[in-house]
């Protein structure tokens, strides 16, 4: 058979050397055939191009960009063995430690094959002190590390000579990175690496992201525009979604209940495969659903694990290892799993809710088939019916590949704060120097000389409201300038605080006889007696007692106990879920449905039509009724909870100003309810102004309790710039006095000082992140261009319905509040 013809850019990947053939051979041997887009990287690499490669999971994205090192080191060939050595020559930054340890035996691989003896190891939270130390004295010349533990480095005495030789930096899974402050982090690591080596080329690996344009141009921000390039792989991943459709639809349907139902459908999925990950989006789900799958199938005990972030790295590794080996078949997981671990035998996902997000929901299914060419298998289990309608359009995002961009954070001073504060307790920082490389990045390009002056005296006196507390002066000033910390209680304070992942506070789960189990919210625990039992980690356990921050626990025997839930569980709709859950709908006015789940949810939507409406493309949506509970008045943007939460206040503001009248406010994904004990006069509605957009940044502020939500994320960004100190190992603070300090210093920067940097970027954040501000706006002026449809049912509607369920959520327990719905069913049935 005659070779295939040699292309272009082969031809030029020869040209540069013999380090190309030599890798064309090692794939040859492996069965491989280099792809399209890693011939392409690999050329920009040799170019000198600084880039990002934005290709599906699975692909061989990490090769894309390693191999292109490798074939550069075949070509030019410099001994980096000797001790003169003293920094790595690649750093690669991932976002989570299981990712790291799957990069490391990826680049191994490719090195014994080449027979190039470079070292690569990892460095992060997990790697021993002793290892940390080695690093330092003798790098290797692949660093494997996180954002956090590379601003560690930084806040170590001889990091600039560690960093100075530094060729490379890859920030992989970009997209996971970007949308948070860990994205801030390392744009403000790679500046100071640039600045220690200006020669320093940057690439970024990105599998799933709307905004691949603004992505790279944040992680190349102060690179040549001509030198850049966004290599994409053109390869679209096959996804195969089948939702497991429930025998009957209930007609008024709430949140939560269907899913365990239907958990005898899941068990015949692992069974038909030969291996599975079942994604919840909750730890608490993910206990849940673990315990009622063993009930069901007790033959699964041995064959099947459980793997969320609370469960203690031991076992996760665990996890990790005996599914890529094949020795268990099955993995109830969270997020935890949703990248990292090079999963090639898993054969079948199942996704247990709405995951909420397009981006995420591809990036599961890629855990499946998780190779190049191999398509992805993912079932869908509805909690509620409604739910069906998400999983359609899941289908139809994932065909049109419509993924959401994600949001950078900019002018983040908590980060800033905290980055600069490394700085000084390692080798101190010039101030002139320093801004120059700060506005050197995206994230910090507006800083004025007026902030940056602020930023520092915050340093240094602790704002201009705490300058008579000595707490807060950390940093001093050398005579040659340099802003330093003398102080080593100081420096070690700040040094165990660096990191922009904000957790509850955590007590560590120990048996009686000392064995380690994982980590669970202090709140939590602080509801329990000795005594008490509750799950964890697939066990029953039973409190034994709380010394400190560790909660001691023995095996129980007992079937029945609490299940730990967890803050901030509920994920709001993304805006690209928002546009295909409304498409889906639509299409059922329009007579055009294409999906199986929305044909069988027909029945719900025919009670809908009957007993109210629903919305075509060009009308808003009104229901307006009144029950035992008082006067309802229910909106449908189809927007997600964080819109709907401000738009839901705003309104009720606005209507309240016309005539005094107060509300209790609930919200979904699918829209909010303003319950009253007063008539509502809904002819106010018509009133197209109680949507406008003029004023409404302030319209909001004024309408919630936009104070109470800024204190909630004031007190993470406290800890971030160091305001308050969590504690030391094994002597965490409370939450409690947390909380109490955070607000503390909120109402005194509210009252005499709210020109505050932090303060104000509390506020922007609150807007931004939680409100969706941008979103709403745009929501708002669509409502403006649309027809207004008030609907006056009898009693509350199937979309009206789950609203309702939620409110009465917040108040009940979970058997009252059954008991309670099953009678409201056979009402409304009637």
């Amino acid at each position: 058979m005659p070779s295939p013809p040699i292309t272009s850019v082969e031809s030029q990947l020869k040209n540069y050397g013999p380090g190309y053939d030599a890798v064309v051979n090692w794939f040859r041997n492996q069965g491989w055939k280099p792809l399209e887009f890693q011939q392409e990287a690999w050329l920009a690499f040799q170019q000198g191009r600084d880039g990002v490669i934005n290709a599906p999971t699975g692909s061989g994205k990490t090769y894309s960009v390693f191999v292109g090192i490798l074939i550069s080191h075949l070509n030019h060939p410099i001994d980096t063995t000797t001790s003169a050595r003293k920094s790595p020559k690649v750093i690669w930054i991932t976002p989570i430690r299981a990712l790291a340890k799957e990069i490391m035996l990826t680049c191994k691989r490719a090195l014994e094959a080449l027979d190039i003896p470079w070292r690569v190891e990892v460095r992060t939270g997990d790697t021993v002190s002793s290892q940390r130390k080695e690093q330092l004295a003798s790098p290797p010349e692949v660093l494997i590390t996180t954002p956090e533990s590379l601003h560690v480095t930084m806040a170590t005495t001889g990091y600039s000579q560690f960093y100075s030789k530094t060729d490379l930096i890859v920030a992989d899974e970009w997209h996971e990175l970007i949308g948070s402050k860990r994205g801030v982090q390392t744009e403000l690591a790679i500046a100071r690496i640039r600045g220690l080596n200006p020669r320093l080329r940057v690439w970024g690996i990105s599998a799933t992201i709307g905004n691949l344009e603004e992505a790279t141009d944040i992680l190349l921000y102060n690179t040549e525009e001509d030198s850049r390039t966004i290599i994409k792989a053109g390869i679209k991943k096959e996804i195969t979604l089948r939702s497991v459709i429930p025998a009957e639809i209930e007609k008024f349907p709430w949140a939560g209940h269907m899913g365990l139902r239907l958990a005898s459908h899941v068990v015949d999925i692992i069974r038909q495969s030969r291996s599975t990950l079942i994604f919840t989006n909750t730890r608490a789900m993910c206990e849940i659903w673990y315990q009622h799958l063993l009930e069901l199938d007790p033959d699964l005990s041995g064959q099947m694990a459980m793997h969320h972030g609370s469960i203690g790295r031991d076992l996760r590794d665990w996890v990790e290892d005996a599914l890529y080996e094949g020795r268990i078949r099955a993995v109830v997981c969270t997020s935890s799993l949703d990248l990292g671990v090079d999963f090639r035998p898993v054969e079948t996902i199942v996704q247990v809710g709405s995951p909420k997000g397009v981006a995420r929901f591809v990036q599961r299914a890629g855990r499946s088939g998780h190779q190049p060419g191999a398509s992805s298998r993912i079932w869908f289990v509805p909690t509620h019916a409604l739910e069906l309608i998400e999983a359609a359009g899941l289908r139809m995002a994932v065909a049109n590949g419509d993924l959401e961009e994600r949001i950078p954070y900019i002018r983040s001073f908590d980060v800033l704060i905290q980055y600069l504060m490394s700085l000084a307790v390692s080798e101190g920082f010039n101030a002139e120097e320093c801004y120059k490389e700060v506005t050197g990045t995206f994230s910090y390009s507006s800083l004025t000389r007026d902030e940056w002056r602020r930023v520092l005296s915050f340093l240094v006196h602790g704002s201009d409201s705490l300058h008579a507390y000595d707490e807060y002066k950390k940093v001093e000033i050398s005579p040659s300038g340099k802003y330093i910390v003398n102080n080593r209680r100081i420096a070690a304070r700040h040094r165990l605080s660096i990191g922009t992942i904000v957790s509850e506070v955590m007590v560590s789960i120990r048996l009686v006889k000392g064995t380690y189990l994982g980590q669970i919210e202090e709140w939590f625990i602080s509801q329990l007696s000795p005594g008490d039992i509750f799950w964890f980690s697939g066990r029953a356990l039973e409190l034994v007692r709380v010394r400190e921050m560790t909660a001691q626990v023995r095996l129980s025997n007992k079937t029945s106990g609490k299940i730990p839930s967890y803050q901030g569980g509920r994920m709001p709709l993304s805006s690209q879920m928002s546009e295909v859950l409304r498409e889906k709908i639509y299409s059922y006015t329009e007579n055009n449905i294409t999906d199986v789940e929305v044909e069988v949810l027909r029945p719900l939507l025919e009670m809908q039509t009957a007993s109210s409406v629903i919305p075509r493309r060009d009308e808003f949506l009104v229901e307006y009724f009144e029950s035992k509970e008082g006067f309802h008045l229910v909106m449908y943007p189809f927007e997600g909870r964080n819109v709907h939460e401000g738009m839901a206040a705003l309104i009720a503001r606005r209507l309240s100003m016309v005539r005094p009248i107060s509300f209790s406010i609930a919200m979904n994904d699918l829209g909010f309810e303003l319950l009253s004990d007063q008539e509502i006069d809904v002819d106010l509605l018509i009133n197209r102004e109680l949507f406008t957009t003029k004023n409404l940044a302030s319209d909001i502020q004024s309408s919630m309790n936009n104070v109470e939500m800024a204190r909630r994320r004031f007190r993470d960004i406290s800890r971030i710039s160091g305001l308050i100190f969590t504690g030391f190992p094994g002597k965490q603070k409370k939450e409690r006095h947390l909380q109490s300090s955070s607000q503390l210093l909120f109402d005194v920067f509210r009252e005499y000082e709210p020109d505050n940097l932090l303060y104000l970027q509390t506020y922007d954040e609150v807007m931004t992140f939680q409100l969706e501000e941008s979103r709403m706006r745009k929501c708002l002026h669509k409502i403006m261009n649309s027809h207004i449809l008030i609907s006056r049912p009898e009693k509350p509607t199937p979309f009206s319905f789950p609203l309702i369920v939620d409110r009465l959520r917040e108040k009940l327990s979970s058997e009252k509040l059954e008991d309670r719905i099953r009678k409201m069913t056979v009402d409304f049935d009637k």
